[in-house]
């Protein structure tokens, strides 16, 4: 199996029998990593809210709201497909930004000029301190694979973790096809 280094624009598949339930079976996107720590969005927890109701002032917009992680879940934040349309929002890979001016994206959405196949919000995010990915990288706790566009706009959020680990080849598609739980085997 080949290792994937840990960065920015990466994703972070949860091994298949992680206990803690934030990271069941998660596809994070790591969207900042650095020496001081590494901040990312879990890409498969859809909620059952849409964003226009948890944000006082949003224009109505149908597109539902994800968690993000354990981190800060008083907080919105947004990864989107549009890049420089949206000021101050920051390239994590290729067609996939986070971020950007909070005012202009409410003009945006009212004005049809994003629409929900463009972005997707989370409640919160998943956080790591300082050499604490690095720890659970080394511990076995997360596989890292690339990231593409379509995991995030196009993928169901149900499928994204399995179709991932598939995408990896070799060993992983056998983990990948494992049941959710050791007592369907």
């Amino acid at each position: 199996m080949t290792r994937i280094s840990i960065k920015t624009g990466k994703i972070l598949l949860a091994e298949p029998f992680m206990l803690d339930a934030n990271f069941k079976r998660a596809a994070v996107l790591l969207c900042e990593h650095s020496g001081e720590g590494s901040i990312g969005f879990i890409l498969n927890r859809k909620l059952d809210m849409r964003v226009d109701e948890l944000v006082a002032d949003f224009p109505e917009f149908n597109v539902p709201v994800y968690f993000g992680g354990p981190v800060q879940t008083d907080t919105i934040h947004y990864l989107h497909n549009v890049g420089d349309l949206l000021e101050d929002s920051r390239e994590i890979s290729k067609g996939v930004w986070w971020g950007g001016n909070f005012d202009k994206l409410k003009f945006l959405i009212s004005s049809n000029l994003i629409e929900a196949h463009n972005i997707r919000f989370f409640v919160g995010y998943s956080g790591w301190s300082e050499g604490q990915l690095k720890d659970e990288m080394a511990w076995g706790s997360w596989v890292a694979a690339d990231m593409h566009p379509n995991y995030l706009f196009k993928t169901k959020p149900d499928q994204l973790w399995s179709q991932i680990m598939s995408n990896k080849g070799d060993a992983y598609t056998v983990i990948a096809s494992m049941p959710d739980s050791v007592a369907y085997n």
